[in-house]
């Protein structure tokens, strides 16, 4: 495997990840706490799935949403950590470059489906507190399928341009990625041409699909705390206000470290390049990791059933 700062081909048949820049003598103690991580988010989600498939108490909208959410945690944590794990344990650092492109397609299509299915269960949540009686008739199975199968189509079609432009550009000056995943930004950067569209592409989404979500999300959280407190009893505004608490967690857990790592790019010039690089391996594990441990321990219905399912086999 050749190392070289440079290249003289214009489209290389491969990339080189070359992991955290800085911190490649402790790249297998890196690996301990991701490594972990990522196999407590494959479990947890997994699980998540397993119960709401066997109790059909759970057959319902919110239940489907988190379903949603549980796969795309999957593909989302998957299409990232094995590639980096097997970076830092086994120097294995070369990609191809048509896997390059499909790693990052994958991680901004999933990305985006993230964020759209937080702003559909938004919606679950307006409609069950603010208009109750009609909650079953609007979001029938039906419906929610369809919004589903709409937020497929919206990521799936978005997100094509990422690696259609890095595609198109002329790589003459080296293929080393100063990264652990095929990250958007760090694959432009490597190109000898004017990449400014694919600079304005990536602001348009993130306004335009990350913007538009949470400003869906705001609105509906703003509908339902008028809800709340036009509720007559103390104890009546707290449980319904309850009922929203997992799904705001992840909203946080979601967004901010994303927030945090866009910040810190464009604005944290003397941020050294191994803190940023740590940062955006966060964004994309941490939520898979902390929806199911949110929602299992906040959530009556999964804790309890989870309770006899152990309970069950311990007997």
């Amino acid at each position: 495997m050749s190392d070289s700062n440079t290249t003289d081909i214009n489209n290389p048949s491969t990339f080189i990840l070359q992991g955290i820049p800085g911190l490649e003598a402790s790249h297998v103690w890196i690996s301990i706490p991701f490594c972990t991580m990522y196999i407590i988010a494959i479990l947890g989600n997994v699980t998540i799935l397993f119960i709401v498939k066997i109790e059909h108490s759970l057959h319902g909208p919110m239940y489907y949403f988190l379903c949603m959410l549980a796969i795309t945690d999957l593909v989302l944590s998957t299409a990232t950590v094995p590639k980096m794990l097997s970076n830092f344990w086994f120097n294995s650092r070369e990609i191809d470059f048509n896997a390059c492109l499909t790693q990052m397609y994958f991680i901004h299509c999933f990305l985006m489906m993230e964020s759209g299915i937080l702003m559909a269960m938004a919606l679950d949540r307006y409609v069950a507190i603010c208009d109750p009686l009609r909650h079953s008739t609007i979001l029938t199975n039906c419906a929610v399928a369809k919004v589903g199968l709409a937020m497929v189509l919206r990521c799936g079609i978005i997100a094509l341009p990422f690696p259609l432009l890095v595609r198109q550009w002329p790589y003459c000056r080296t293929n080393i990625i100063p990264h652990t995943y095929c990250k958007h930004i760090a694959v432009v950067n490597l190109a000898c041409a004017d990449t400014r569209i694919s600079s304005y592409y990536g602001l348009l989404v993130i306004f335009s699909v990350a913007g538009l979500d949470l400003l869906f999300i705001t609105v509906s959280y703003i509908q339902i705390l008028r809800a709340i407190f036009s509720l007559p009893t103390k104890d009546a505004r707290l449980k319904t206000f309850g009922t929203c608490g997992s799904h705001l967690c992840c909203i946080l857990s979601f967004y901010l470290p994303e927030f945090f790592y866009s910040l810190m790019h464009r604005f944290g010039d003397k941020v050294p390049l191994h803190v940023l690089v740590l940062i955006a391996n966060v964004y994309p594990l941490v939520p898979p990791l902390l929806h199911p441990i949110i929602y299992g321990v906040r959530t009556k219905q999964i804790r309890d059933r989870l309770l006899r399912l152990f309970t069950r086999k311990g007997t």
